[in-house]
């Protein structure tokens, strides 16, 4: 399966190591993988995609915001409408909960079916979560 992992960090950053840990543990599944960056992709080629996990961290520890860009190139990615996706926000801060429940509402807007959400505590656990898509 063609996976795209959507990398979203607070900060422009390269991705962060979970992300990367991620990506690998759904590479070993057996899928070609690649990292999407919402810092520098402009996301016209999503629809050439069967399944998009977004990956993303809270703005702030004080705050449930997710970074802008995310929707920014959820938008540019025309017809989105009906792919499988996942949502994953990197544990941090206190609101992380409510991160991912507007991560969650910003793909179902884009009309994404998110099929599965989870919080990354580090690393070996986000591996772990790449392990189990299309399983």
């Amino acid at each position: 399966m063609r996976i795209a992992v959507i990398s979203a960090p607070a900060v422009r950053m390269p991705p962060p190591d979970y992300v990367k840990q991620l990506a690998d543990g759904m590479s070993k599944m057996g899928h070609h993988v690649d990292i999407v960056d919402t810092w520098t992709e402009d996301g016209m080629k999503l629809p050439g995609y069967e399944y998009i996990a977004v990956v993303t961290e809270p703005v702030s520890i004080f705050s449930g915001k997710i970074p802008s860009n995310i929707t920014k190139l959820l938008s540019a990615g025309s017809s989105l409408g009906g792919k499988k996706s996942a949502a994953f926000i990197k544990k941090k801060g206190l609101f992380y909960n409510r991160s991912l429940f507007n991560l969650m509402r910003v793909m179902e807007k884009e009309g994404m079916r998110v099929n599965w959400s989870d919080i990354l505590f580090n690393g070996p656990h986000a591996q772990a979560m790449g392990k189990h898509i299309g399983a």
